[in-house]
């Protein structure tokens, strides 16, 4: 009886597999059935295994390493420093996140949902600052504000100003600001989109029970936009939480940055018992963000015809909103850029763009076009074990493979550091590729399977029918046909590695500088015309990806 049950479960699944649907239920059955027919796909599983395993070594390391910290240090951190930590690291991340949300929802229902003139332009302009690392706007804003900027200088010089200059960069406030400033185009750019594919009918019919348009606002639209503003809080407050560049360029202390210093001063079992006290707070933030989306949102039904929201007249709030648009694109936007054009000119006419900056150039270039090839690599046979061979197995990889992702750059180098210490790689530029693997591997991968999910397993199961083993249809079939996405997930990871900091600082070998670092090192001695060209130049290399983004989004 037992073994007629089996078959007939065995014989439901290849009928489904068919189709194209691996029920949940019987996913660890359908890996079973399809690997005894596939032995082949050994091959994918392993890459994909081996993958998932480098991914997680950073937290491994992490955990294991501060069990041997001892407990005198836990006590001693936990008793003053853990508690400062968590103060500074918690309110500058709820406060960012607020108001940075505040921020983005405005912007998006602005742009998305009236009738603001060049509502197109703006669509792009006020997502600019996404292309902005943090860090550079903190150098930015050092030059204009600073203890030494251009406000101080006139301040002083001026007769009408009264009072000391009220301007302190080196504060709560004002890494506050640069980060609000830099990080609203998360929220900004997922919250339109969602606006973007909202029906006008449910308006209709509030507005037909006499909601005026604020009441429409609050108890139509917010709980539709729930889960979108959602994911863009979270996206914020794990940017905060991980970020370093512009925390330690404004002498702001958090757990990253004492991470950092706990590591110079060769300190590493104190930085490994700060990383889990980091890594606890980041899986903090995710378990929220997976409560929330479990309970979702309000869903709009996909029955009837769609009708796309007529724009909302701002009539005479048309002006208020004009300007706060300018507001927010001159302090996000056009001041920083400026300042940026301002100090490569005297830069370029010091001899800035020398020998050596071009070096840094073409060390950036390298190890983010290495991290960007081997994690459009990497990424593939994860996609599609998950995809085509669903099963406990493969979904443990995939979750394994985001470990490194939801970690910031300092954690990440401390774990490579504790592997590669005594090999041939140690003291070489590969570690900073493999670090950025490690860091933005899931952004090849989300890419990717978003490409992967509009192709049928139909063509997966056409091809093995004439006898190509697993590997070959993932690299003959379904590689060209999703090559666009591919060819995404890397633009994206090549973007990320460039602008990233901390990894680098921690991995370089002697001498290997790229543009971030010489950002970083240029800005801390104050030498902002040698700082200014590499952060103009990654903002430009970072622009071009995003515009292409927009005008993707703006055709659908």
């Amino acid at each position: 009886m037992n073994k007629h049950k089996r078959e007939q479960q065995d014989k439901l699944i290849d009928s489904r597999q068919v189709e194209g649907v691996f029920p949940s239920a019987f996913s660890h059955l359908s890996w079973r059935h399809l690997w005894r027919k596939n032995r082949q796909a050994g091959i994918l599983l392993f890459i994909a295994l081996v993958t998932a395993l480098l991914m997680a070594v950073p937290l491994l390391y992490v955990m294991i390493r501060s069990f041997f910290a001892g407990k005198e240090r836990w006590l001693k951190l936990l008793d003053g420093r853990i508690p400062e930590l968590l103060w500074n690291t918690l309110s500058l991340t709820f406060l960012v996140t607020f108001v940075a949300v505040t921020i983005g929802v405005t912007l998006a229902w602005l742009v998305q949902r009236t009738d603001l003139p060049g509502r197109k332009t703006w669509s792009w302009i006020v997502a600019l600052p996404l292309v902005i690392p943090p860090y550079v706007g903190a150098v930015a804003y050092l030059i204009v504000l600073g203890p030494r900027g251009w406000l101080r200088e006139v301040w002083e010089k001026s007769a009408w100003l009264p009072g000391d200059y009220p301007f302190d960069m080196y504060t709560f406030w004002g890494i506050f600001f640069v980060l609000t400033m830099f990080t609203y185009p998360y929220v900004y750019l997922i919250v339109s989109a969602a606006m973007r594919r909202m029906n006008r009918n449910y308006e209709e019919v509030a507005r037909s029970q006499g909601m005026n348009m604020w009441q429409v606002f609050w108890k139509v639209n917010m709980p539709l936009l729930r889960p979108a503003i959602g994911a863009g809080a979270i996206l914020i407050a794990l940017y905060v939480v991980s970020d370093f560049g512009a925390i330690a360029m404004l002498r702001y202390m958090t757990f990253t940055s004492a991470i950092y210093y706990q590591m110079g001063s060769y300190d590493n079992l104190s930085a490994t018992v700060l990383s889990v006290v980091l890594v606890a707070l980041t899986l903090i933030i995710l378990w929220i963000e997976a409560r929330v989306h479990r309970k979702g949102g309000y869903s709009q039904s996909a029955t009837g015809a769609y009708n796309r929201p007529d724009p909302v007249p701002l009539g005479k709030w048309k002006w208020a909103a004009i300007g706060f648009l300018v507001v927010i694109f001159i302090l996000a936007v056009a001041l920083p850029i400026l300042v940026l054009i301002y100090w490569s000119m005297i830069g370029w006419q010091e001899g800035a763009l020398n020998s050596k900056f071009w070096m840094y150039a073409l060390n950036s270039l390298k190890v983010s076009g290495l991290a960007a090839l081997l994690s459009m690599l990497l990424a593939l046979p994860i996609v599609y074990l998950k995809s085509r061979y669903p099963s406990a197995l493969s979904s443990g990889i995939e979750k394994l493979s985001y470990s490194g992702y939801a970690l910031p750059g300092v954690i990440v180098a401390l774990g490579i550091i504790f592997v590669f210490n005594e090999t041939p790689l140690y003291n070489s530029f590969l570690l900073i590729v493999i670090a950025f693997v490690i860091r933005f591997l899931p952004q090849a991968m989300q890419a990717q399977e978003a490409s992967l999910s509009l192709i049928s397993p139909r063509i997966d199961e056409a091809a093995r029918s004439l006898g190509s083993p697993p590997w070959k249809v993932m690299f003959r079939v379904i590689l060209p046909t999703i090559w666009p996405g591919i060819l995404a997930g890397g633009a994206l990871v090549f973007v990320s590695s460039i602008k990233e900091l901390p990894a680098t600082l921690l991995l370089r070998p002697p001498g290997y500088d790229t543009m971030a670092v010489r950002i970083w090192v240029e800005a801390s001695e104050a030498l902002y015309h040698l700082a200014a060209p590499p952060a103009l130049l990654i903002i430009i290399i970072s622009a071009l990806p995003l515009r292409y983004m927009l005008n993707r989004q703006g055709k659908r």
